[in-house]
């Protein structure tokens, strides 16, 4: 074996984690935009996986994926959140989350959801949020409004909770 068969070899055998960047954005009321899957049941934020195979950084993926499901290419704000979720059935996840800033009304009526994967979206206000996004992906979404509210640095987050 070469060096570089050592290598590959020891790369095949570390553990896996799955990356995914989501943009919060809201209206001039504070209200969070939700997107609508087709292919799984509930609500989540515009964003999805980063394509890390093809160099993308989460970063990027949101923008694209912002880009990809709803219409609009934005340059995104300063990263909010940083979650390690655990999920069933899956690897962690790894979850980045950018501030998508203060969408126009007319930005709002520019929004054309991508059919392939979305059936719709609506503006929810904070009180509701934990009823459309339920566990660690809700808690996030209200940690990232308070990193929001009082200025304070990138939450990290494992589930959704304040790490120690």
């Amino acid at each position: 074996m070469t060096t570089s068969d050592d290598f590959a070899a020891y790369i095949a055998g570390l553990p896996r984690i799955l990356a995914g960047a989501t943009a919060l954005f809201r209206d001039a009321a504070g209200r969070v935009l939700l997107v609508e899957p087709n292919y799984r049941d509930g609500w989540a934020l515009p964003g999805g996986t980063v394509e890390s195979d093809t160099g993308e950084t989460p970063r990027q993926g949101a923008r694209r994926e912002t880009l990809e499901e709803i219409g609009l290419d934005r340059p995104l704000g300063r990263l909010l959140a940083v979650d390690w979720a655990h999920g069933v059935g899956r690897p962690p996840l790894v979850a980045y989350l950018y501030d998508g800033g203060v969408l126009t009304e007319t930005e709002l009526k520019a929004i054309r959801l991508q059919e392939e994967e979305l059936l719709s979206w609506r503006l929810v206000p904070r009180e509701e949020i934990t009823a459309h996004l339920p566990g660690s992906l809700g808690r996030r979404v209200l940690v990232a409004l308070d990193v929001l509210a009082d200025g304070s640095g990138t939450a990290e987050l494992e589930n959704g909770h304040r790490a120690a």
